[in-house]
């Protein structure tokens, strides 16, 4: 347990997320003192205003996402501490939070203990990851291209995918490709299949987040 009084950030655009992880807090860090946002562009005003020394984030707010966010935490406390605590999959997101400046990352589906060891690892050892996020580091190490998933698609694929985030349909696809509609459709389960999403948006936001980078 801690003795001296720890500044914490609580950002997530869900009060009722916050208000559980606050719960946690005063557990763990019984003198911590705890700051609330749902807004991902207060962050960086209140690690500069509050000096906040560990900050909780969500990685998408409705303002946005908030790896592009990371850097600039990083620049206004050089010392402070980031969990990013998401419901996003682990295995496809980890490597460009931790590249982009997070010391340890927890998912949202994460049993109730798990979350504690993160709270109490980011505390007492400055950083938390699991062992599945461990593992993804030391592939990294030998294959570069694990921080974006967009790399296991095929080229056709990749074109389809940044069709789709343009805003296209599977008959303007089609056309545009010179392909049949059936086509277009299997392509897209594969896209789906090898990033493991479900829908368009999730899509498009891969492809916004990691196209190009």
């Amino acid at each position: 347990m801690e003795n001296k009084e720890i500044v914490f950030l609580l950002a997530d655009d869900h009060s009722i997320v916050r208000q559980g992880m606050e719960i946690l807090i005063d557990e763990i860090v019984p003198n911590a003192k705890v700051y609330h946002t749902s807004s991902l562009l207060q962050i960086v005003e209140l690690i500069q205003s509050k000096e906040i020394e560990i900050a909780i984030i969500d990685a998408h707010f409705p303002d946005g996402n908030s790896l592009h966010v990371l850097p600039k935490m990083r620049i206004a406390n050089p010392n402070i501490k980031i969990l990013v605590f998401t419901g996003l999959e682990e295995d496809l997101h980890v490597l460009k939070f931790i590249k982009a400046g997070a010391n340890g990352y927890v998912s949202k589906l994460s049993e109730e203990d798990e979350i504690r060891l993160a709270i109490s690892d980011i505390v007492h050892k400055g950083e938390y990851f699991s062992a599945l996020s461990r593992n993804l580091m030391v592939q990294f190490v030998h294959n570069p291209d694990l921080i974006n998933p967009l790399s296991r698609l095929s080229n056709r694929e990749l074109q389809i995918a940044e069709m789709y985030a343009e805003g296209l349909g599977n008959l303007e696809i089609a056309n545009h490709l010179d392909i049949k509609q059936n086509t277009v459709s299997t392509i897209k389960k594969n896209i789906f299949d090898k990033l493991k999403i479900e829908n368009l948006v999730e899509l498009v936001d891969l492809v916004k987040t990691h196209h190009k980078m």
